[in-house]
């Protein structure tokens, strides 16, 4: 049987180095926006590390754009890089066709905002809803290839739930 030739070119890219935001109310609920690309897929804020960012600079960076504030700290972060695949060819798409998926490393914030605090539009948009949710309609609420990852996420950070 003859491979998959955009599978073997898939398995020749890097991972794209970024960073993941679990932002927590006072009521331990987590942050998840529905992006504006994907109707009906939420998730949690996350991005790529700039040039010679340091991934708590990242983190700090993607709260304030894409959640419109900075009325957070950083509590926890992952012991480890998290990695997910992009399935099927997505990867001719995204990033610009450059990369497999994400290595990210996950940070747990807490908000010390008000919800009114929250801003979407603050910069350039990237998702059009948001709420707060548990920790299990977090993972049940991820797209299908993110749902290790968030289940991975969630287990680290369980003593904060």
């Amino acid at each position: 049987m003859m491979s998959d030739p955009k599978n073997a070119d898939k398995e020749s890219k890097p991972y794209r180095r970024g960073v993941g935001i679990v932002l927590l109310n006072r009521d331990n609920r987590i942050f998840v926006g529905s992006r504006i690309d994907t109707p009906g897929a939420w998730q949690m804020p996350q991005g790529g590390i700039d040039g010679d960012e340091g991934p708590r600079e990242a983190a700090l960076r993607e709260l304030h754009e894409e959640v419109g504030t900075d009325k957070a700290e950083i509590i926890a972060e992952t012991k480890n890089w998290l990695t997910y695949e992009l399935p099927g060819d997505m990867h001719l798409q995204a990033w610009k066709g450059r990369y497999r998926g994400q290595i990210q490393q996950w940070f747990a914030m807490r908000f010390l905002g008000e919800d009114s605090d929250i801003k979407l539009d603050l910069h350039h948009p990237e998702f059009d809803a948001w709420k707060w949710v548990s920790p299990e309609q977090l993972v049940t609420g991820i797209v299908p290839f993110k749902r290790k990852l968030y289940e991975d996420v969630v287990a680290e950070f369980a003593d904060l739930f």
